[in-house]
């Protein structure tokens, strides 16, 4: 049985995506990450199915939301999210307690 994991619900939604490596579209389509940049307050974001998009570093957007919440219909085809990854996210909680995703002094 795999343990459930609890994140802070304010985490910057870099750090979110970071950690998580899953990116929700405005259809529900669950993409998985291959690339993450951050440059400022913007991030860059290059997806398994090759979308390119720079989105605003900020806790409350949409796409913040929607992971929290969990608003997602399906995994997209052409990334292929493997099942480990959607079983794992399906069991990951945020709460007002948990890790709040921060780096730490050395990294």
């Amino acid at each position: 049985m795999e343990t459930k994991r609890y994140y802070r619900k304010n985490v910057e939604l870099y750090l979110l995506l970071e950690k998580i490596k899953l990116w929700p579209s405005r259809r529900g389509v669950l993409h998985g990450i291959r690339e993450l940049t951050l440059s400022g307050k913007f991030i860059t974001i290059t997806t398994h199915c090759g979308k390119t998009f720079r989105v605003y570093n900020s806790r409350t957007s949409r796409a913040a939301r929607w992971l929290r919440n969990k608003w997602v219909a399906h995994p997209c085809p052409d990334c292929r999210v493997p099942e480990w990854k959607i079983e794992k996210y399906s069991k990951t909680f945020f709460e007002s307690y948990g890790s709040d995703l921060r780096k730490k002094d050395g990294e």
